[in-house]
């Protein structure tokens, strides 16, 4: 049984922004932030910490306006009084440090969690996103980021101090959700500026929401694999192959026995269907190389090879 207790028509918020008739200014960003500190205040005020904000749970109400919601409190807590609660759940990239170190929880949990939103909805960008989730977890844990020169360049300073007000490790220095509405980077701008601001790039957001989207693609091919399984009575399959099984495989890129790094003229693309692609922008007799793609997790590897010779 369903109960439909309200629709909202506009989808995820991310997914708007980088919609190619759609503008993405830094002044608009304020709008959003002020929106889910809000919601988030509502919910300190009643004593209930999400746990789980990230971009895909903030979501419009509707497909042409600004006005956004907080959704998804599957994983919400109720804070009783001096009970200290302690939590081991949440996604890698916005999960505090406090719970990966499974030390009690606060309001303060969920104000880490709209940093990392912020940091993402500005540069399109994750800053503690590592090559595996235990190095996500680890950057996460020694609150280790920085804002990147290409992709903050035309960021405000009131901007990264509100992001690092917020990403920092200790929590009773964590800015409150009534402080971060206080703060100077949310009366930034005023209305009559906001028709000269210039629109933030989109491509690296696009390139995120890709990723997102390849990872949740992964995991529902595999729910419908073991559904298959199961409904021909087969308990004892067990596939290698790391695509078919949990935890999702790490995909790593080598030119050579060299890991390849991103830049502008190098970039890994993540497709919805599951495909892992590397694009070479501009290319030289020194790329010539055996270029690697490989996949790994707990259950196994594969990799495919393909070799590259640029002649002058």
């Amino acid at each position: 049984m369903v109960m439909v207790m309200e629709f909202i028509a506009g989808g995820e918020l991310f997914e708007r922004i980088v919609d190619d008739n759609f503008e993405h200014t830094e002044p608009a960003s304020v709008r959003y932030m002020q929106q889910i500190l809000e919601g988030i205040a509502y919910m300190h005020q009643q004593n209930i910490i999400h746990l789980d904000l990230k971009p895909e749970n903030i979501v419009c109400v509707d497909t042409s306006g600004t006005s956004i919601k907080i959704i998804d409190f599957g994983l919400a807590s109720r804070i009783e009084g001096n009970t200290a609660l302690k939590v081991m759940h949440g996604t890698p990239e916005f999960v505090a440090p406090e719970v990966i170190n499974y030390e009690p929880v606060c309001f303060a949990t969920d104000m880490w969690s709209i940093g990392v939103i912020c940091y993402i909805l500005l540069s399109g960008e994750s800053p503690f996103q590592g090559n595996s989730d235990a190095e996500t977890l680890a950057l996460v844990t020694a609150a280790q980021f920085e804002f990147d020169e290409e992709s903050f360049d035309e960021i405000t300073d009131e901007a990264k101090n509100f992001i690092s007000s917020l990403l920092n490790k200790d929590t009773r220095r964590r800015m409150s959700c009534e402080a971060a509405l206080a703060h100077p980077w949310m009366a930034a701008f005023d209305s009559e500026g906001l028709a000269t601001t210039k629109n933030l790039s989109k491509e690296k957001m696009k390139r995120f929401l890709a990723k997102q989207k390849w990872k949740k693609a992964g995991k529902a091919l595999l729910a419908l694999k073991r559904m298959a399984l199961l409904s021909k009575g087969d308990s004892t399959a067990s596939p290698t192959s790391p695509r078919e099984r949990y935890p999702d495989p790490e995909v790593v890129w080598l030119c050579g026995k060299e890991p390849v790094e991103e830049s502008p003229t190098v970039q890994i693309e993540y497709e919805e269907d599951g495909r892992c692609t590397l694009v070479l922008v501009k290319v030289g007799p020194e790329d010539s190389n055996l270029y690697t793609c490989r996949a790994t997790n707990d259950h196994g590897e594969a990799f495919c090879s393909a070799k590259l010779t640029v002649q002058e």
